[in-house]
């Protein structure tokens, strides 16, 4: 854990700014940060300073740690800072390094909003390492539809939460917290030492994915070194001695000191917690709780505000379909009083032309009367006078067939009137009944829901040892077996998204530019010894009391 957790914090770059000061770059999981650092000081000085800004109170769990030379080291407390300083690299798989993405946008933006999160938000972000991208035939457009997808799925999750997820990924990458150092075996054979939280593994030059042996920490029984060969004792008596050489003094020195803290720090997590620790694990479940309780009650005035923006939303739309409804009403009623109008005054003109018809009629009755008086005697004048009053009786009679329609016509445009002013005392009373219906129903408000001892040292003249209990040991090694099945759980779940992505994503790589890392973990994916690092750890075979050769 020390390993793991230490890795994440390294140097970059160092330059002068002034002839008493020099800057110094923090690179950790999230962040950079610069610091101007006085030539005096030492590294506990540097260590405090990071350790203020980033508010860490577990000190003993964290360190400096750099790369000098091929070599990892850690920054000593005791020495001056600018005589120590470099940088390092961890091998991620192209699909963990989608869901790391995911979980740092999660961290930095919050919760996924489509209507604020638009395509091109990442645009200006540098999520994905240079040789993932090279190494696909994919987009950056396409990359962030990726990227998002998860992001979308992570909804709910604080900034912690989200921190806390990337450390659970990053921390289960095979390099990831493993210092390597450059060994020769007894025949000579080039090999490479790694040392992390779990204990001590040996490589393959051309293969820092996966060990060719691992010694956990809880079945080693002394690690020491005399000169430059190192002796690692397993636990278990029938399991022979493994030595090797290394090319100088100092690099021993510091295998020792980095196996010495890993091997504290793993005894220290299986010790019962310090009335500190205990202080600042309460704490830590206080804050946690009353961020929960923030987060609930952030999400129920969220949930009360978008209940309330639908139902204002919802009243607006009655309110507009009412406010139409009443508008055709009204038009309605318009037309109506138009049409009664028009029916009204045709009904005065069809009258006024009845009684101009009856008038004509009578008039023409009169003439006809008038004729039969006055007749000549002739015959002529009186066949003259027969067809004079024979057409008059036409005459006569069409005008009255006429005046009787028109009658009827009168009667018809009065009965319509009556009618139209009918459909306007109906548009009127719906228009009242409408101006008067309530504009929304009541609301009812959302109710809220509420430790062994520690080892000896013994120091020789240039040789060193270092051994641990057997007592201690077969308790850890239970102890260990337990948490990994756990672990192997937990992480299942993880795994078989990160095999989605991969399979979705795989008929995009370029082959050409794979890297030899590249090739080893599809190697190890494919024979189904990658899901995991905790799958890595291979233990030596008993083989009486020969040395080990690789």
């Amino acid at each position: 854990m020390a390993g793991a957790i230490a890795s994440r914090m390294s140097f970059s770059s160092l330059k002068r700014k002034q002839p008493k000061t020099f800057t110094v770059r923090i690179v950790t999981m999230d962040a950079e940060m610069e610091f101007n650092c006085e030539m005096k000081w030492k590294g506990k000085d540097l260590f405090d300073l990071v350790c203020r800004t980033l508010g860490l109170r577990e000190t003993w769990f964290f360190g400096l740690q750099y790369t000098i030379k091929d070599t990892v080291a850690w920054l000593k407390m005791d020495k001056k800072v600018k005589k120590q300083i470099l940088d390092e690299k961890i091998y991620c798989p192209p699909e963990a390094s989608v869901l790391l993405a995911s979980y740092a946008v999660q961290a930095k933006y919050g919760d996924y909003d489509p209507s604020v999160h638009k395509r091109g938000f990442l645009a200006q972000e540098e999520l994905l390492p240079k040789r993932v991208i090279n190494l696909y035939q994919m987009t950056p457009e396409m990359w962030e539809e990726r990227i998002t997808a998860w992001y979308a799925e992570h909804r709910g999750r604080a900034r912690d939460e989200a921190e806390m997820e990337y450390l659970k990924i990053a921390q289960d990458l095979e390099m990831y917290g493993v210092n390597y150092f450059a060994i020769r075996n007894k025949k000579g054979t080039e090999l490479l030492l790694g040392v992390d939280a779990l204990g001590l593994h040996i490589y393959d030059p051309e293969n820092r994915l996966t060990p060719k042996i691992s010694f956990p920490w809880n079945e080693i029984r002394n690690i020491s070194y005399s000169d430059k060969e190192f002796t690692i004792k397993p636990l278990d008596k029938k399991i022979d001695v493994f030595k090797f050489n290394s090319s100088k003094l100092r690099v021993n020195k510091l295998i020792l000191q980095l196996c010495i803290g890993n091997h504290d720090l793993f005894m220290r997590r299986r010790k019962a917690d310090s009335l500190e620790v205990q202080q600042m694990k309460a704490q830590a479940r206080e804050e946690k709780a009353r961020k929960q309780m923030e987060r609930q009650r952030l999400a129920r005035e969220k949930q009360m505000r978008e209940e309330a923006e639908r139902t204002r939303d919802e009243l607006e739309r009655r309110l507009l379909q009412m406010k139409e409804e009443a508008t055709m009403a009204n038009e309605a009623l318009m037309r109506s009083e138009e049409t009664a109008d028009l029916l009204a005054e045709k009904a005065q003109i069809t009258e006024e032309e009845a009684k101009l018809l009856a008038q004509k009629a009578a008039e023409a009755e009169q003439e006809m009367q008038r004729i039969k008086a006055t007749a000549i005697r002739t015959e002529e004048e009186k066949r003259l006078m027969e067809q004079k009053v024979l057409e008059a009786e036409v005459l006569a009679l069409k005008m009255a067939e006429e005046s009787e329609r028109r009658a009827k016509e009168a009667d018809q445009l009065k009965q319509d009137l009556q009618e139209a002013r009918e459909a306007e005392r109906r548009a009127k009373q719906k228009l009242l009944e409408i101006t008067t219906k309530p504009t929304y129903p009541p609301m009812n408000p959302i109710p809220a829901p509420l430790p062994p001892d520690i080892p000896s040292f013994n120091l020789i003249g240039d040789s060193l040892s270092f051994d641990f209990k057997d007592t201690d040991m077969k308790r850890l090694s239970m102890e260990i077996e337990k948490e990994k099945v756990e672990y192997m759980e937990k992480s299942k779940h993880l795994q078989e998204q990160l095999n989605e992505l991969k399979t979705e994503i795989e008929a995009l790589k370029l082959k050409e530019r794979e890297t030899a890392l590249d090739i080893l973990h599809n190697e190890n994916s494919d024979r189904g010894g990658s899901s995991s690092k905790h799958n890595t750890i291979k233990k030596p075979q008993a083989q009486g009391r020969r040395p080990i050769c690789i």
